[in-house]
């Protein structure tokens, strides 16, 4: 469904887009820009919809790479921010402020439906920062300086959060710090036997890493719960636990990166390593928190955090007031509204239509994920199963030119990112599978 009040265009005079990607051009560094060979302007948004220059409708679905959860311009948010910025607008953590405290404690509860031991947080302005800090955190407390991560996956854009990264297309800025290991993905589409052979490999592969590429005692494990610059790869139900058990006999801890999949994006939780039933010992979490606002954090046990007593450290503009603002509108949305819950509902939507597509459609090689975040790997054929990343290229224009965002990622570039705002109904779904279809006709 549209919105009831449609694009303002409260601007007297918008930039067309060619003249906004000639300014662009002339003044931002030559890195990759807009995704499409014709690009678009978005200038407004409403809940799941977007808007460009002339008024022409978007349905969202990649959530400003799956950062906004409760959807654009969301009223309670806006006002809870508006009255934020009428009273205070920045403090650094050097002086006290009732709303940071109030809202760590209000995170690290809900982190208790996976640790109970969760107390502690830090807050941080983006999700590599985040992680970054996670890392500091974890050889700390270990006193070791090991990591390991897993192949095809990301995890920012600081120099370790890049060495962290398994893809060789963002590891560009060598040299990289030492101590990074890589062990197997559990991509069961990609493997020669079973699903639960492919966890059952993946978990030997982690086990042989642990013995042959570190000291034999780690700092700590990366794991994001469904992959999703990589490609939405989500590894099979007993992964987690059986790497978990792995990563804490060689001392490590286990740093759960929830900066796509937090915030009730896997449906059901609000958390997606809930959907494992594994103890994380440090939650790092981003995107979705903020609704779009600038904010990471990190979730941790009192026993791990205690570790840092004595040390300098210190962010300005981490939990600062806007920023404590919008992640706590967030949660008062994702409870009030049960976006989690609806998450699943639609997300189940999507998955079946999706699935019905692929049986009729031989280049949707695989369908995967859970509850708004969803890949669909797209292939030159199902029997070959040779990625398509030119095919994925031209579906995604297509969508565009349909009035469907959505994104790509993956490795090899073939994979269709769906990763909408969690308010998506599912006329929305049942719209992007629509939209697929004829992209895939198209090309």
């Amino acid at each position: 469904m549209s919105p009831k009040n449609p694009v303002s265009l409260k601007s007297p005079k918008t930039l067309s887009a060619a003249e906004v990607a000639a300014v662009r051009a002339a003044h931002l560094m030559p890195l990759p820009g807009p995704m499409f060979a014709k690009p678009i302007q978005i200038v407004e948004g409403n809940m799941q919809f977007l808007f460009d220059e002339n008024g022409k409708e978007y349905l969202d679905g990649f959530a400003g790479v799956a950062t906004v959860s409760i959807g654009h311009s969301h009223p309670h948010f806006v006002a809870k921010l508006k009255a934020q910025i009428d009273k205070l607008q920045h403090e650094p953590p050097l002086y006290l402020h009732p709303a940071v405290g109030a809202f760590a404690k209000r995170l690290a509860d809900k982190a208790k439906t996976v640790n109970p031991d969760m107390e502690v947080c830090f807050f941080t302005n983006s999700g590599s920062e985040a992680n970054e800090m996670a890392a500091f955190v974890a050889k700390t407390y270990t006193g070791r300086h090991d990591f390991i991560a897993v192949q095809r996956s990301y995890h920012g854009r600081t120099l370790l959060t890049t060495a962290l990264t398994g893809q060789h297309n963002w590891r560009n800025q060598q040299p990289y710090p030492v101590g990074v290991s890589f062990t197997p993905t559990d991509y069961a589409y990609r493997f020669a036997g079973t699903p639960e052979q492919s966890t059952a490999a993946a978990l030997h592969g982690l086990e042989q890493t642990l013995k042959t590429a570190t000291q034999g005692k780690i700092a700590a494990f990366y794991g994001e719960t469904i992959m999703g610059v990589g490609g939405l790869i989500t590894p099979g139900r007993s992964y987690f636990s059986g790497a978990v058990e792995l990563v804490h006999r060689h001392g490590g801890l286990f740093i759960c990166d929830e900066v796509q999949a937090g915030v009730g994006r896997t449906g059901e939780h609000y958390f997606g390593i809930q959907h494992w039933g594994a103890k994380p010992d440090i939650i790092v979490m981003a995107k979705g928190l903020g609704n779009g606002y600038p904010i990471g954090a990190i979730i941790t046990t009192r026993a791990i955090a205690d570790s840092m007593k004595g040390l300098l450290h210190y962010n300005t503009f981490g939990g600062g007031p806007m920023a404590i603002a919008a992640a706590d509108a967030v949660m008062d949305v994702v409870e009030k509204d049960d976006l989690a819950g609806n998450s699943k509902k639609v997300g189940d939507r999507l998955i079946g239509g999706l699935k019905k597509l692929q049986l009729k459609e031989e280049r949707v090689g695989d369908v995967r994920g859970m509850g708004l975040m969803i890949g669909v790997e797209l292939v030159k054929d199902r029997k070959s199963k040779e990625f398509a990343p030119e095919l994925t290229v031209r579906v995604v224009e297509s969508m565009k030119d349909q009035g469907v965002l959505i994104g790509k990622g993956g490795l090899e570039g073939n994979t269709l990112r769906i990763q909408p705002p969690l308010c998506w109904t599912v006329q929305d779904a049942d719209r992007t599978v629509a939209a697929l279809e004829q992209a895939l006709k198209d090309a």
